[in-house]
């Protein structure tokens, strides 16, 4: 059951990525097409944005989203042992580097992880999840969080989130070419050249140009949920103990939302930390009822 749920939530995870990918491209050859009179240019555009996008995300990303959740590092054990031996430990069953360790000062548990890489990893836990959390249930917890690293979950979210803003780039470069003309230069084409075909082909794009950035979103948050189900899984094949984690779940669930989370980070802690009632392809997070049900099947 285990495995086969790890091997389930992997294959999928390549899916919506592979299709995020092609949406990507769909949506700079689109913008090319209306704006420039050339899909191949919003090809190449798409390709450079998104290459730039994701080199700055994945070297910046541990400093700029710990600093976007107010997260202080822990130096040394002295300043937080039990968090630091806690993750020193699931480090090594997990097989990766020891992690930075930081801690945020919010009553509300919760905690993520973030990085580019093992090598280059980081986790993070909110006071209350310290303050409220048994060291069973802490581990479990933090062994969701190196499953995540471990996984190269930090790697892809990263990615996803460098996809989504190119995406967006992508979009306002088009929408602000056509104020400057390349719209109508568009428009003028179709009226000389004619034909139906044209006209579909220019529906379609413009329609792609208008909800590209909602299904983006949508992949992002599909790949997020999807990865929220394999690092609960990833956790318990480390600690071997799923009671752990389902208690830590509860007691997260039925907390109050965190007061100074960056919206932007949302996705990547082990629960919603802005507590927002969500449903379907705009949630952030998979239902912590079902995430419980699916451990306890275990």
């Amino acid at each position: 059951m285990l495995y086969d749920q790890i091997a389930q939530n992997k294959r999928k995870t390549v899916y919506v990525l592979i299709g995020f990918v092609l949406l990507m491209v769909a949506i700079g050859a689109a913008v090319g097409y209306v704006f420039f009179n050339s899909a191949i240019s919003g090809l190449l555009m798409a390709m450079v944005i998104a290459v730039v996008y994701m080199g700055l995300m994945i070297s910046q990303s541990t400093s700029v989203v710990m600093s976007m959740n107010h997260a202080t590092e822990v130096k040394s054990v002295e300043d937080a042992p039990e968090l630091w031996h806690v993750v020193e430990d699931m480090a090594i069953v997990g097989q990766v580097p020891m992690p930075k360790v930081f801690i945020i000062e919010d009553a509300s548990p919760n905690a993520f992880a973030t990085g580019n890489n093992p090598e280059h990893a980081a986790v993070a836990a909110t006071t209350g999840l310290l303050n409220r959390l048994n060291r069973e249930e802490l581990e479990g917890v933090m062994a969701h969080e190196i499953s995540h690293v471990r996984n190269y979950d930090i790697r892809l979210s990263t990615i996803a989130l460098a996809l989504s803003a190119a995406i967006s780039l992508l979009v306002n470069i088009g929408m602000n070419s056509f104020w400057w003309g390349g719209g109508r230069r568009r428009s003028n084409d179709d009226r000389e050249g004619g034909g139906s075909l044209e006209i579909i082909l220019m529906i379609l794009s413009v329609l792609l140009v208008i909800l590209g950035p909602i299904a983006a979103t949508i992949a992002q948050l599909a790949l997020s949920r999807n990865r929220e189900y394999l690092a609960d899984a990833s956790a318990v094949e480390l600690t071997r103990n799923p009671q752990g984690l389902i208690h830590a779940l509860e007691k997260i669930s039925n907390s109050e939302p965190m007061e100074r989370a960056d919206p932007s980070s949302a996705a990547l802690y082990i629960s919603n930390p802005l507590k927002k009632k969500t449903s379907g392809l705009f949630q952030t997070h998979p239902p912590m009822e079902d995430r419980i049900a699916r451990l306890e099947a275990m």
